[in-house]
C-alpha cells in the first residue's frame, strides 16, 4: 500500500505538473522555448549605387566578412590564432591577445576580402564566427570624390551626396526565423517565416563621369603649374542649369578618405566665398544695359590708368584713354566699370546682382552652402558701388558665378542647378527627379544678346585671348582680384578666375575655373585660369562627336504678378527616359555577349573622336589602344581585317 500510493501521488504530482506547464504557463514557456530555439536574423539590404548621367558607376558593393568570436568559447586559440594570421599577414600575437581577452565578444578583423578569407570559410570552432556583409567602394578611386561623398564602416552616408541622400540609397533590412540544430547552430528551415529585405534605390547623377575626369586632371595640373594653393571647376549645361562636372583640388580617394586632410573633402564651389574681381562685371554691365541709359558705343575717359575715387584711388592694369563701353568689358577697364556705374546707381546695380542669384542659395541639392555676401544699399559705404562693381566688397561661391553666366548664356533667365537627374528603385521606378526649374526672368535676349557679344569680344580681342578654341567662338570674362587679409588687401595673394561659354551664340556649354593664390604672373585671369578652361574644353571637344545637351529647346515664361524675386518661376520637362532605362545592361554588353565565337571585321574609325572610336570598338567586342588626342587618323588593323573577339585595335589620334 506505501509504495503504491508512493505511486499514485507521483502520477498525481506530475500530472499537476504537466497541467500547469501546458495549459496554464504555456504560453510563459513557450516564449522561453522560442528564446532559446529560434532567433532572428537580419537579412541586410544591399545599398543603392550612383552613376553618372550615362549609367557609368561612381559606386559598388563588394562583398567583405567580418571574423568576429566569443573568447571565453574558444578552446583552439592558437590553432585560430595561426590560422587567421597565415591568411591575413598579420601577426599571430595579435589575434592570440584578442582572443584572451575578457570581454564577451571581440571583433578578430573586419572587411576581410574573399581573396584574404581564404579557407577560412570551412572553419568549424566553437566560439569563432564569420558573417558576410557588402562594403562600399568607389572604382573610380578619387574622380568625383567630393561630390559623392563616402560611408562609414557601417555603410551609412557621412559625406557628400552618399549622405544627403542616404535615406534612398540605405534601403530596408528583412529578416528571417533561425532554428536551433542539434549541435546547437542556428539553421535556416524551410516554412520559417522571413521578409526579405528591401535594397536600396540608385541614384542618376547629372555629371558626366569623362568631363569630371579631365576637369579634375586639368585642375590639379593647371594648380601644379602656377603653384596655387586650390583650384575649382565647374561645367554646366547653361540651358538646363545641369551640372555635367565639378571638382576642387587637392582631392581625396574616398577609398581611403581617412587618410588625407578633411579640408580635402568639401565641395569648395558650393561651400567657399571668395571676391571675384573682373568676372563680377557683368553685373555692372547688365544693369547699366537695362537702365537703357548708356548705349555698347558711349565713350568714357579711363585717365590713362589712375583715377581719384572719393578717398581711394582705382587703377588699371593698362594706360587707357578713351574706351567705349564694349571696350571697357573688352579690355577688363575698372575705371570705365566705376564711371558707368557713377551713371546708373547703386540700386539698379544691387537689384541686378540680387535677381542674378548673388546673397542667396542657389538650391543646389547637397548640403554646405553658403548664401555669399551682398550688402543692402543702406549699409554700403561712399565707394561702395564702385568696388562692387568691380567685383570687390561682394562674397560669391563658385556655383552662383557660373549660374549667373548661364543667365547670359540661355537668353536672360536665371535656371537653378541641378546635380541629381533621377532617383530609381530597382524595378526601374522613377521614385523623384530634378526637374530643370526658372527662378525668374533676369533680361530680355536682346540685353543678353548685347552682353554675349561684349564677352565674345573679350576672347577674341581683349584679356581673355588665351581662353580661344579654334574652331569655336568662345565668349567669356576674366577675373583677377586681390585676398583680403586682416581688414587689408593683400598685394601678393590673389584670386584669378574665368567663366567662359561656347559657342557664343547658343551656348552649349559654361565652365568655370578659379586658382587660390596662383604665382604671379599667373595671378591675372587671362595667364591662369584662361588656360585651364581652353585646355579643359578642347579635351571635351575631341572626345565628345556630340557636346549639344540634350534639352536644347529654350524654356518658355509666363508673366506673374509676384515680386521680381519671385515670378517666372516655371518648370521645364528633361527629355523621357523610360523607365527602366537606369538599371539595364547597356545594348552594348548584350550584343558583344552573342558574338564571342565570332569573327569580326575591323571598321573604320578614321576621322572619329575618341568616346566614339571606343564605342564603336566596344559594341564588337574589340580593345582599343589609344594613341594622341583628337579625331582617328590612323588604326591596325586596318578597315575591313576580320579578326578574333576581344583583340586589340590600335588607333592614333590627330
Amino acid at each position: 500500500m506505501i509504495v503504491s500510493s508512493i505511486i499514485i501521488f507521483s502520477w498525481i504530482g506530475l500530472c499537476v505538473r504537466l497541467f500547469n506547464i501546458q495549459i496554464l504557463d504555456s504560453s510563459d514557456y513557450r516564449k522561453t522555448l522560442i528564446k532559446q530555439a529560434q532567433k532572428k536574423h537580419t537579412l541586410k539590404a544591399t545599398r543603392g549605387n550612383i552613376y553618372d548621367r550615362n549609367n557609368k558607376p561612381f559606386t559598388r558593393n563588394i562583398i567583405h566578412y567580418t571574423l568576429s568570436a566569443i573568447p571565453s568559447r574558444v578552446t583552439q586559440k592558437l590553432e585560430l590564432a595561426e590560422m587567421i594570421s597565415r591568411n591575413t599577414g598579420k601577426s599571430v600575437s595579435s589575434y592570440v591577445n584578442k582572443l584572451n581577452s575578457k570581454e564577451n565578444f571581440v571583433y578578430l578583423e573586419r572587411n576581410l576580402d574573399r581573396q584574404s578569407l581564404g579557407d577560412l570559410g570551412s572553419v568549424n570552432i566553437d566560439g569563432f564566427q564569420i558573417k558576410r556583409h557588402y562594403r562600399r567602394y568607389y572604382p573610380h578611386n578619387s574622380i568625383g570624390a567630393q561630390i559623392i561623398g563616402y560611408t562609414n564602416i557601417d555603410d551609412n552616408g557621412i559625406s557628400g551626396v552618399e549622405k544627403d541622400f542616404d535615406k534612398y540609397l540605405i534601403g530596408v533590412n528583412g529578416w528571417i526565423i533561425k532554428t536551433k540544430g542539434w549541435k546547437g547552430r542556428f539553421q535556416n528551415r524551410s516554412g520559417n517565416p522571413y521578409q526579405k529585405p528591401i535594397n536600396g534605390n540608385n541614384i542618376q547623377l547629372t555629371i558626366d563621369l569623362e568631363y569630371q575626369s579631365i576637369l579634375e586632371e586639368e585642375l590639379a595640373r593647371r594648380q601644379k603649374e602656377t603653384s596655387s594653393i586650390a583650384a575649382t571647376g565647374i561645367i554646366m549645361n547653361p540651358q538646363t542649369g545641369e551640372i555635367l562636372a565639378i571638382a576642387s583640388t587637392p582631392g581625396f580617394n574616398n577609398n581611403k578618405f581617412s587618410k588625407t586632410k578633411i579640408d580635402y573633402h568639401r565641395v569648395r564651389a558650393v561651400t567657399d566665398q571668395f571676391e571675384p574681381g573682373s568676372t563680377f562685371k557683368i553685373v555692372a554691365a547688365i544693369s547699366a544695359l537695362l537702365k537703357n541709359n548708356i548705349d555698347i558705343s558711349d565713350e568714357f575717359n579711363c585717365e590713362n590708368g589712375l583715377y581719384p575715387y572719393y578717398d581711394i584711388t582705382v587703377s588699371d592694369h593698362e594706360k587707357y584713354g578713351f574706351l567705349t563701353f564694349s571696350q571697357i568689358i573688352q579690355n577688363s577697364s575698372n575705371i570705365g566699370i566705376v564711371k558707368i556705374m557713377d551713371k546708373v546707381g547703386s540700386m539698379p546695380l544691387y537689384n541686378t546682382a540680387r535677381d542674378l542669384g548673388f546673397g542667396t542659395k542657389t538650391g543646389i541639392s547637397i548640403s554646405g552652402e553658403y548664401s555669399g555676401d551682398l550688402h543692402p544699399v543702406k549699409s554700403w559705404s561712399h565707394v561702395s558701388k564702385g568696388q562692387i562693381a568691380m567685383g570687390y566688397e561682394v562674397g560669391v561661391t563658385a556655383i552662383q558665378l557660373a549660374t549667373a553666366y548661364c543667365a547670359i548664356a540661355n537668353g536672360g533667365y536665371l535656371v537653378s542647378p541641378t546635380l541629381i537627374r533621377q532617383i530609381a528603385k530597382n524595378n526601374g521606378d522613377i521614385i523623384y527627379k530634378e526637374e530643370p526649374t526658372i527662378l525668374r526672368r533676369v533680361a530680355d535676349e536682346k540685353v543678353m544678346g548685347l552682353m554675349k557679344k561684349m564677352l565674345r569680344s573679350v576672347v577674341s580681342n581683349g584679356t581673355g585671348l588665351k581662353a580661344e578654341i579654334a574652331g569655336w567662338e568662345i565668349a567669356g570674362k576674366t577675373g583677377t582680384a586681390k585676398k583680403a587679409k586682416n581688414g587689408s588687401y593683400n598685394n601678393a595673394e590673389y584670386i584669378s578666375n574665368f567663366v567662359g561659354m561656347f559657342p557664343f551664340e547658343d551656348p552649349q556649354l559654361l565652365g568655370l575655373i578659379i586658382l587660390d593664390e596662383p604665382s604671379k604672373p599667373f595671378h591675372w585671369g587671362s595667364e591662369g585660369a584662361a588656360v585651364a578652361f581652353s585646355r579643359t574644353m578642347k579635351r571635351i571637344i575631341n572626345l565628345d562627336d556630340n557636346i549639344k545637351p540634350p534639352f536644347r529647346e529654350k524654356p518658355k515664361y509666363k508673366e506673374s504678378s509676384n515680386d521680381s524675386y519671385q515670378d517666372d518661376i516655371i518648370l521645364a520637362k528633361l527629355s523621357s527616359q523610360p523607365k527602366s532605362s537606369l538599371m539595364k545592361v547597356p545594348p552594348s554588353l548584350s550584343m558583344v555577349s552573342t558574338k564571342k565565337n565570332k569573327a569580326i571585321k575591323i571598321p573604320d574609325l578614321r576621322g572619329f573622336s575618341m568616346r566614339k572610336a571606343m564605342r564603336e570598338l566596344g559594341v564588337i567586342g574589340l580593345k582599343p589602344r589609344i594613341d594622341g588626342s583628337g579625331k582617328v587618323s590612323w588604326q591596325s588593323p586596318e578597315p575591313g581585317t576580320v579578326v578574333k573577339y576581344g583583340s586589340t585595335c590600335i588607333i592614333s589620334l590627330k
